[in-house]
């Protein structure tokens, strides 16, 4: 099982998740290119490029058959990677997943940045950046919130995954994503949570399931998230029934 995390944050961004799947898979959680300690792509990044170092990370590890997980930018990667795969993916989660078509890229053309930064001489970015984000995170968690800020500063660009994802044609990879698809829409996302209907109408096998409280549960509702993802991977798992 590969799980892939949403710009600009790391393999950490599924530190509460792995050890609850890993009783029954064998999971694996990557940086993406240019962000946690991956390297950096060449050149512009994209969602292909960054399918492609998914595929790398398989393939250098000798794994015939994945199921994916990925999470905002990490589920757009995940359906690039499934339709490059095909059988080779049994199943897909996509959590907060946008389907970015030529309606989703067009309002993302003149979107303000999301977590994008300017470092300044007296430190005053690092509060932009914490604050920034402080609505989707517990107040009382404010451990959550600092792993995303040590994430966002180890970027490359914080911004260039969610640059990558408005350039991606996902319309043109539907028609191969035939795997079982279990589409997470989380309530307060403001962001995926309008298009998560949309994607789960446009894919062949789709399940779709909400949860309600943040647009973080990868980190505050572990439990949760996993509950609602086991049955689904159960009822697909080559090896599991």
């Amino acid at each position: 099982m590969l799980c892939l995390h949403q710009t600009p944050r790391s393999w950490d961004e599924f530190r509460e998740i792995i050890p609850l799947l890993a009783t029954s898979y064998r999971v694996l959680a990557m940086d993406t290119p240019g962000m946690g300690n991956s390297p950096a792509p060449r050149g512009k990044a994209s969602i292909e490029n960054y399918a492609l170092a998914a595929a790398g990370v398989l393939e250098a590890l000798g794994i015939a058959e994945v199921a994916l997980i990925g999470h905002h930018t990490g589920g757009v990667i995940a359906a690039r990677l499934a339709a490059s795969l095909g059988g080779r993916v049994w199943a897909m989660v996509l959590s907060s997943t946008p389907l970015v078509d030529a309606e989703a890229r067009r309002a993302r053309e003149h979107r303000p940045d999301i977590d994008g930064y300017v470092v300044s001489d007296d430190g005053s970015h690092l509060s932009a950046i914490w604050s920034r984000r402080a609505a989707f995170y517990p107040s009382n968690r404010p451990d959550l919130q600092a792993r995303y800020t040590l994430d966002s500063l180890r970027a490359r660009d914080p911004e260039e995954g969610h640059r990558a994802v408005a350039r991606y044609r996902m319309e043109d990879d539907l028609d191969a994503l035939v795997q079982p698809a279990l589409v997470v829409r989380h309530a307060a996302d403001p962001y995926a949570s309008p298009e998560a209907s949309k994607l789960a109408a446009a894919l062949a096998q789709s399940t779709l399931v909400t949860i309600e409280r943040g647009m973080v549960p990868l980190e505050f509702a572990a439990s949760e998230f996993v509950a609602l993802c086991e049955p689904f991977l159960r009822r697909y798992s080559p090896g599991l029934s």
